[in-house]
């Protein structure tokens, strides 16, 4: 079977697992992170065919954290299910390695460090699409789709995120603003400056407005 045709197939597969996804990780998502993946990709090298194939499969299990509130780790159930889907179509044993390893070290709570080039370039794709303007409204988003507050006289960091007590806020600095530093690749560290900048505005002056300073 043709490489594009096997391609488009396997996204067909991942899109089920997207249906009725809030926003915050629905398809939208893995679209952005494939066009940011591909133009990194591009630049710092890897296997664009592993990379494309992690982005696509990267967050197919995350319907099933969602769902149990966080106490399964959503890239361990991706990467087990892309083994199952690219096993399937019948890809090579050496690509499902190299995808699962991408898939299985995306997250930004674990310690399981991307070792390929092809994993790096998911990692600071996936997390780009976490700062920004983007950022800021998936991190809102997340706050209205747990019932959480957009703020709260504690901003102590919390957890998972899923917890009723997390904001935004706590979000901004457990998590957001630490992305930039965390930045695996040179094109990741190099579009990360402005978005984090803009990030850092943002949230200082929502902690202006919560306390009043006009």
């Amino acid at each position: 079977m043709p490489q594009e045709i096997q391609e488009k197939l396997i996204e067909e597969e991942a899109k089920k697992y997207f249906e009725g996804a809030p926003a915050t990780h629905d398809w939208g998502h893995v679209e952005r992170v494939n066009k940011l993946a591909n133009y990194i990709g591009q630049i710092e090298g890897g296997n664009l065919t592993v990379i494309k194939l992690s982005v696509l499969l990267h967050d197919i299990g995350r319907k099933k954290e969602d769902e149990l509130d966080g106490k399964i780790c959503h890239a361990e159930e991706s990467a087990r299910l892309a083994r199952d889907i690219l096993e399937a179509y019948k890809i090579d044993k050496e690509t499902i390695e190299n995808v699962c390893h991408c898939i299985e070290t995306h997250r930004f709570r674990n310690e399981k460090e991307p070792q390929t080039i092809e994993a790096k370039v998911l990692y600071d794709a996936d997390k780009l699409d976490c700062i920004g303007a983007i950022g800021i409204a998936r991190a809102c988003s997340w706050s209205g789709e747990h019932k959480q507050k957009l703020y709260s006289d504690s901003e102590k960091e919390i957890g998972s995120g899923y917890e009723t007590e997390h904001t935004p806020l706590i979000e901004f600095g457990t998590k957001l603003s630490k992305i930039k530093e965390r930045m695996l690749t040179k094109t990741g560290r190099k579009i990360a400056e402005d978005k984090h900048n803009f990030v850092v505005d943002f949230f200082n002056r929502l902690q202006q407005e919560i306390d009043g300073v006009l």
